[in-house]
C-alpha cells in the first residue's frame, strides 16, 4: 500500500568523516562510450573532452573535508532543499537549481506524460490542475469508447478502484488475507508433509501469508491506540495553551522556550511537548480524525476475512481478462488517504505560477491511474491493467509510489512490466518505508527481478530515501535499502510537496523519492527524447552522486549498526538533475 511517514525520527548532532564524490563534466562531447546490446559504458575514471581548441582529461572530482550543515534549515530551504546542490549548497540535494541556471536556462522540452499509478488524485488542485492529462482521443461524457482501447470516457487516466454506479473502494484488503482466503480451504488442516509437489510453492506463500497477517494485526492494534491517544491528547493540549495565547498564534519556537519554562510541571510540560510535534507535522483536529478513523477502518475491513471489496467492483479479480470493470472518474475529494496528490506535485507542480511549491518540470502531464485504496494492498490485477494502460495511452514513465510484502499473481505484473519495456516505458518505483533489507525473503513488489533473483526487465528503477543531513542519518530512518535489488536514492525526508484542498505540507517517505527520481527521468526524456528507457536508466544511476560516508541502520532489536551508504543501493549513490543532464547530453550527442 502507498505509505508516508510521520513519526519523529532520532536526531543526531554527529559530524562525520567524509569525502564527496561528484560527477562533473565539461561541456563539448564525451568521447571513449561503448553501445552494447545491453548496457553502455562510460569510463568514468578516464572521461575524455574534447573541444575546438584542447583536449582536457578529467576524473571524479573528490571534495574533501566538506563541513556538514549543522544548523537548522532556514524555512525557505525547508521547502526546497531536495533541489539544492551539495558544493554550492552543502545540501545533498538534486542540484535541480543548478540545472535550470546552468543547463537548461531558456531551452524548450518536448512535452512528456507521465503515469502516476496510485490513489485517486486531487486533479483540481491549484499546482497540478494545469498539468493533468487529458485523452485527445475522447470524447467526454458520450459513454461511447472513441479511441477502442477498450474504456469508455477515459479523459484523465482510469479508475481501477469503481464500479459503473460511480461507487469508491476505500479500504482493500491486505495482500494477506487474499491468499488466506483463496487457499484457507486447500490448507488449513494439512501439514506440511501432506503437501505434494506442485502445490509446495502456493503452500509456503500461504504459510507466509499466516505469518505476516499476525504482524499486520499487531501493528493495526498498535496503531488503533496510537489514534485513540492523539484524539485524547490534542484537545488538551489545545485547550492549556489556549489559557496562555487566546488567539492560538504560538510558533515552535514559543513553544521551545515555553516547555524551558514549564519543565518542573511534568503535566502541562508534556501537553506543550505533544503540541510541538502536532504543528511540526501539521497535525490538525480534522486529521487526527481521519487517522483515527482510518486505523479503526484497516482492523474493520482491511484485515477482516469477511470483507472483500471486489464484490463492489464486481469483476473476476483472479481473471486477468476481465478488464470490463472501473470508471472514469480518477478523483474522490472523500477519500481518507490523499496521496497521489503529493507524488504528482513532486513531479509537476506549477513552477510559474508563484503558488505553493515548485515541480521538477513544466512541460508535463500527469496520467492519473487509480489502484491503491486508503488501507490495505493493491491487486495485482489492478497493477498490471494500469501499467498496460500506461504504456498504450503515451505515458513515456510510470511512478508507483506503493508497495507490499506479498504478491498473489506477481507473473501478470512482471509481464505487465516487460510489455512496458517493449513500449519504451521507464517505471520508478518506491522502496518501501520499513527500514528492511530487500531480498528474496523480505520482498517488496512490485520489482524486476525473479522467484530466484534474475532482472526480468532492463526498465526499471527501485528508489530508496535519503535526508538533508551529511551524517549518519543522511539515509532516511525507515527508508529500505539493498545492493542488488534498489538502484538509487533521492530525496524523501521532509519534502514539501501538495496535499489535498490545495494545500502544502512536508512529507516523509520513499514515495517521494520515487516521483523525484521520474521527475529527473522525465526531463532527461523531454530534452533528449531520442534516449531510450534503458539509457536513460543507466544515465540516473552512473550520474549520480557518491557519498562516502558510514550511515545508520536501526536493526529489529533497536540496536544501531553502521553501513556505508555505498552499500545500500547497485548505484551507491543519490540521482543528481545537473549529472543526469550533461550525461544525457553526452550521450545523445554522441548517437
Amino acid at each position: 500500500m502507498p505509505v508516508m511517514v510521520y513519526s519523529l525520527p532520532k536526531l543526531h548532532n554527529l559530524k562525520a568523516s567524509l569525502k564527496l564524490y561528484l560527477l562533473r563534466f565539461g561541456k563539448p562531447g564525451i568521447q571513449n562510450i561503448s553501445l552494447m546490446k545491453n548496457s553502455f559504458i562510460l569510463l568514468f575514471t578516464s572521461i575524455i573532452f574534447a573541444s575546438c581548441t584542447q583536449t582536457e582529461e578529467k576524473q571524479f572530482v573528490a571534495i574533501d573535508n566538506i563541513i556538514p550543515k549543522t544548523i537548522a534549515l532556514s524555512e525557505e530551504q525547508q521547502k526546497n532543499w531536495q533541489y539544492k546542490d551539495i558544493i554550492d549548497d552543502t545540501i545533498p540535494g538534486i542540484s535541480l537549481d543548478k540545472a535550470y541556471t546552468e543547463i537548461i536556462k531558456d531551452k524548450k522540452g518536448a512535452p512528456i506524460i507521465i503515469a502516476v499509478i496510485d490513489t485517486k488524485l486531487d486533479i483540481n488542485h491549484e499546482d497540478i490542475s494545469k498539468h493533468i492529462w487529458i485523452n485527445p482521443k475522447e470524447i467526454p461524457d458520450n459513454n461511447i469508447d472513441d479511441d477502442n482501447n477498450g474504456y469508455i470516457d477515459d479523459m484523465n487516466g482510469w479508475n481501477f478502484l469503481g464500479n459503473k454506479k460511480g461507487e469508491d473502494v476505500f479500504y482493500s484488503n491486505f495482500e494477506s488475507m487474499r491468499i488466506i482466503r483463496k487457499y484457507d480451504s486447500v490448507f488449513s488442516d494439512k501439514k506440511p508433509d501432506q503437501i505434494p509437489t506442485e502445490l509446495s510453492e502456493a503452500y509456503a506463500l500461504y504459510k507466509k501469508a499466516q505469518h505476516l497477517r499476525e504482524k499486520e494485526l499487531k501493528k493495526g492494534l498498535q496503531n488503533q491506540k496510537y489514534g485513540d491517544f492523539l484524539v485524547n491528547t490534542y484537545p488538551e493540549s489545545l485547550a492549556t495553551l489556549q489559557k496562555i495565547y487566546p488567539k492560538q498564534d504560538y510558533t515552535l519556537n514559543e513553544l521551545d522556550s515555553l516547555y524551558t519554562v514549564y519543565k518542573k510541571d511534568t503535566v502541562v510540560s508534556k501537553l506543550i511537548y505533544y503540541m510541538v510535534n502536532y504543528k511540526k507535522y501539521n497535525l490538525t483536529q480534522k486529521r487526527i480524525h481521519n487517522y483515527k478513523k482510518s486505523f479503526d477502518a484497516v482492523m474493520s475491513k482491511s484485515l477482516r476475512y469477511e470483507h472483500n471489496e471486489r464484490t463492489l467492483i464486481g469483476d473476476d479479480p483472479e481473471n486477468i481478462n476481465d478488464i470490463k470493470y472501473g470508471n472514469p472518474k480518477v478523483w474522490n475529494d472523500d477519500i481518507p488517504f490523499q496521496h497521489a496528490i503529493g507524488v504528482a506535485g513532486a513531479i509537476a507542480a506549477d513552477r510559474h505560477n508563484d503558488k505553493g511549491i515548485n515541480g521538477i518540470l513544466d512541460h508535463v502531464k500527469i496520467m492519473s491511474l487509480c489502484v491503491a485504496s486508503s488501507g490495505g494492498d493493491e491487486h495485482d490485477k489492478d497493477i498490471a491493467l494500469a501499467i498496460r494502460y500506461a504504456a498504450d495511452n503515451g505515458a513515456k514513465i510510470i511512478n508507483m509510489s506503493f508497495g507490499k510484502p506479498l504478491s498473489l499473481n506477481r507473473s501478470w505484473v512482471d509481464d505487465a512490466i516487460v510489455y512496458a519495456e517493449s513500449k519504451d516505458v521507464l517505471i520508478v518505483c518506491s522502496a518501501g518505508n520499513d527500514n528492511i533489507e530487500i531480498n528474496l525473503e523480505n520482498t517488496h513488489y512490485p520489482n524486476d527481478y525473479s522467484k530466484t533473483g534474475e532482472e526480468i526487465s532492463n526498465n526499471l528503477i527501485k528508489v530508496g530515501a535519503s535526508t538533508y543531513s551529511l551524517d549518519k542519518t543522511l539515509k532516511a530512518y525507515f527508508s529500505n535499502y539493498s545492493k542488488k535489488h534498489i538502484d538509487l536514492f533521492a530525496p524523501g525526508y521532509k519534502v514539501y510537496s501538495t496535499s489535498h484542498g490545495n494545500i502544502y505540507r512536508p512529507i516523509n517517505g520513499t514515495s517521494l523519492s520515487a516521483p523525484i527520481v521520474s521527475g529527473v527521468a522525465a526531463l532527461i526524456r523531454s530534452y533528449h527524447p531520442d534516449l531510450s528507457a534503458f539509457e536513460v536508466k543507466d544515465i540516473l544511476m552512473k550520474s549520480g552522486v557518491s557519498y562516502d560516508i558510514d550511515v545508520e541502520i536501526i536493526q529489529e532489536d533497536g540496536s544501531e549498526k553502521l553501513v556505508p551508504f555505498s552499500k545500500l543501493s547497485k548505484s551507491g549513490k543519490i540521482v543528481n538533475a545537473y549529472n543526469a543532464l550533461l550525461m544525457a547530453e553526452q550521450v545523445a550527442n554522441s548517437k
